[in-house]
């Protein structure tokens, strides 16, 4: 289990407009590496913000983090350079695989303490910044999505600063697994079941998996 990992970047932007397919579309998916201090409370750091609060952002989703070490996949994948923040994150990270990682998982960053919460679902957006379409499927076909924390307690963060483990969950649930239930094996009922019972698990994901397990209990 990682117990204290870099973070390589922390990047922040505020919504934009841009167009998609003769659409104008409002995104908070562009954001940029920052060199200072950045407060971080319970819904997001100081100096970004989510375009769609439907679907992003709120307490389960304030802060998104990507592993660094996917970065080289997808330049290989599409032929492309990748800058810091490309996948919209908030923090990238070095060390923290979503094979490695809990749901529930907590720890020190900078002065906040943080958890996780989910994995990561892309949404088309990624693909409209990139150019690439079917990169958001693609993010979750191979489970390289990056993850989601919840604030716990609220604190400066700073761009040095380390993740530091403070508790791993006991149930053992990784992102890959939860992963691998919501978008693979869909009607693993018994999968579906081990992630809905981690009570850290975000409200929209338990939305979304008690319902598909209802519906395959009445199949």
């Amino acid at each position: 289990m990682v117990e204290q990992v870099a973070i390589r970047s922390l990047n922040v932007g505020k919504p934009i407009e841009v167009e998609h397919q003769g659409k104008t579309v409002r995104t908070g998916i562009f954001k940029m590496p920052v060199k200072d201090a950045l407060h971080l409370s319970t819904v997001n750091f100081a100096g970004d913000a989510q375009a769609d609060l439907r679907f992003h952002g709120g307490p389960d989703k304030a802060v998104c983090v990507y592993p660094f070490e996917r970065y080289a996949y997808w330049e290989e994948r599409f032929g492309i350079a990748l800058e810091l923040g490309a996948f919209g994150e908030n923090i990238t990270t070095e060390g923290m695989l979503e094979e490695e990682i809990h749901i529930g998982d907590r720890f020190r960053l900078g002065e906040a303490v943080v958890q996780v919460s989910q994995p990561r679902q892309p949404c088309f957006k990624v693909g409209v910044k990139h150019g690439l379409p079917e990169l958001p499927l693609e993010i979750q076909q191979t489970g390289y999505t990056g993850y989601y924390f919840r604030v716990l307690r609220e604190g400066e963060v700073r761009p040095g600063d380390r993740l530091e483990l403070i508790e791993s969950h006991s149930a053992g649930v990784t992102l890959a697994f939860a992963n691998r239930v919501m978008h693979l094996d869909k009607e693993d009922a018994e999968g579906i079941r081990r992630v809905l019972a981690v009570e850290e698990l975000s409200d929209s994901w338990r939305e979304t998996l008690s319902a598909r397990l209802d519906r395959l209990a009445g199949e």
